[in-house]
């Protein structure tokens, strides 16, 4: 019996030492009334420019995907224009052009990246010759953003 009370007053001092930390933490969404006065003059209609405020674009990632497809910006892609793509990849790879994939044609990518990749020339890769076949990804385009400081720059020699 001792246990269960136990238990049950240990359960209730979590509870208020819980609420004790959500109460110490400090709020991040400011409320609606401690707007400042110009970004309530916006809501309001009165324009005020802020050259510090970056703009988002116009067009989203898909947008400009979608856009990419839809070749004569009809508002619609067709499937010719979905596969369009597709059919240029294909015919890259039907070297001679007889409109059908043999292994061998599907496979000369594949074989060539290894013989590029095998610089001994010894039939087999090694591990840093296969590092050398991982597939290069385009790095992501960095966020402008002005809230961040600029990283301190620790040149030492400039100190002497």
């Amino acid at each position: 019996m001792w246990r269960y009370l136990a238990g049950a007053g240990a359960g209730a001092l979590l509870v208020v030492a819980g609420m004790m930390l959500q109460a110490m933490r400090p709020a991040t969404v400011a409320p609606l009334a401690a707007m400042p006065a110009a970004s309530a003059a916006t809501a309001e209609g009165q324009a005020t420019a802020d050259p510090a405020v970056p703009e988002a674009t116009a067009k989203t990632r898909e947008e400009k995907r979608f856009n990419r497809y839809d070749k004569d910006r009809d508002g619609s892609i067709t499937r010719d224009e979905y596969l369009a793509s597709r059919k240029k990849a294909y015919a890259k790879l039907d070297t001679n052009g007889d409109g059908a994939l043999s292994f061998d044609e599907w496979a000369i990518k594949a074989e060539t990246k290894f013989a590029t990749a095998d610089a001994d020339k010894s039939g087999a890769m090694n591990a840093t010759e296969f590092a050398t076949t991982a597939v290069k990804r385009k790095p992501r385009a960095k966020a402008n953003c002005r809230d961040k400081p600029a990283p301190a720059s620790d040149n030492r020699d400039e100190e002497s």
